[in-house]
C-alpha cells in the first residue's frame, strides 16, 4: 500500500487501509485516515489531519506554511474531513496562528491547481474549479460552486448554494444563492442550483422576491434590508438576510445598477 520510493516520517500516522503513491513524501505531524490515496509526488506537510476517503491526485502541497510575512513558523494546522477530491496541483495552507485551524469539511472537489489560503474554512460539497484561488481567512458554505480562475480576496465570505461564474472575482461577501459575474457583481440567483438542492417553488419565489427588493428596487439598500427584515419569513429568505446584515466587508450589487447606488 506504500510505494517504494515513497517517503514517510516514521512519526507519521498513517493509517493501514492508505495508498501512498511514488515519490510522495509525508512528514511527522501529519495524520491520514483510512482509505486516502495520495498519488505521485504529493507532499503533505505541517500539523495536518486528514480524514477517511480522501484522493490526492498528482502534485497537490497540503498543509505546506501559509504566504504570511507575519507567519514565525509556529506549528500551525490544517484540518480535512472525508472524500474531499484534490486534483493535480491543488495546494492548501495551514493557519497563520495556533489559535485557529484551515479547516475544510467533507464531500468537496478542488479541481486542478485550485488554492486553499491560510485560515480559510471550507465547508462541504463545495466545487472550486481549475485555478480557482481563496485568500486567507475566507469563508465558503456548504454547496457553493467556484467556476475556474476566480479570484477570491482575503476576508470574504461566499454564502451557501452560491455560484460564482468563471474569471469572477470578489472582495465583498456574496450572498447565499446568488449568482456572481464579474467584479463584485451578481446577476440574480442560483436558479438551477436551488432546484437542484430541492427547495419548493414558493420558497424559491420568495427568494426572487427578496433579491428584487434587496437588489433592483433602486431603493437605499438599508432601508431596503430594514423592510426585508420586517417581511420575509422562510429559511431561505432568513439566511440570505441574516448574512447581509452579518457582513463587515458589504455585499456585492446587481451588476444593472453600479456601486454608487447600492
Amino acid at each position: 500500500m506504500i510505494h517504494a520510493t515513497a517517503v514517510i516520517d516514521p512519526a507519521a500516522q498513517v493509517d493501514p487501509a492508505a495508498t501512498i503513491g511514488p515519490y510522495a513524501v509525508v512528514d511527522a505531524a501529519v495524520s491520514i485516515g483510512a482509505d486516502c490515496r495520495l498519488g505521485p509526488h504529493v507532499y503533505i506537510t505541517g500539523r495536518t489531519q486528514i480524514g477517511a476517503g480522501n484522493r490526492f491526485f498528482a502534485g497537490c502541497v497540503i498543509g505546506e506554511a501559509p504566504q504570511d510575512l507575519k507567519y514565525k513558523s509556529d506549528p500551525t494546522q490544517l484540518i480535512i474531513g472525508d472524500n474531499n477530491i484534490f486534483r493535480e496541483h491543488v495546494t492548501v495552507h495551514r493557519s497563520n496562528q495556533l489559535e485557529e485551524a484551515t479547516t475544510i469539511g467533507s464531500g468537496n472537489f478542488f479541481m486542478a491547481q485550485s488554492h486553499v489560503g491560510h485560515n480559510s474554512q471550507v465547508g462541504n460539497q463545495i466545487i472550486m474549479a481549475n485555478g480557482a484561488v481563496l485568500g486567507g481567512h475566507v469563508q465558503v458554505a456548504d454547496r457553493a460552486f467556484i467556476s475556474a480562475t476566480c479570484m477570491l480576496h482575503q476576508f470574504v465570505r461566499v454564502g451557501t448554494l452560491a455560484l460564482m461564474q468563471g474569471g469572477s472575482g470578489i472582495s465583498k461577501d456574496l450572498p447565499p444563492f446568488c449568482l456572481a459575474v464579474g467584479n463584485n457583481t451578481i446577476c440574480g440567483l442560483n436558479t438551477i442550483g436551488l432546484r437542484r438542492a430541492g427547495l419548493l417553488p414558493e420558497e424559491r419565489l420568495e427568494l426572487r422576491k427578496l433579491y428584487h427588493l434587496l437588489f433592483r428596487s433602486r431603493r437605499k439598500f438599508q432601508e431596503a434590508l430594514a423592510e426585508a427584515d420586517a417581511n420575509f419569513s422562510s429559511r431561505s429568505a432568513r439566511l440570505m438576510i441574516e448574512f447581509i446584515k452579518s457582513s463587515k466587508r458589504g455585499v456585492c450589487f446587481d451588476a444593472g445598477l453600479n456601486e454608487a447606488e447600492e
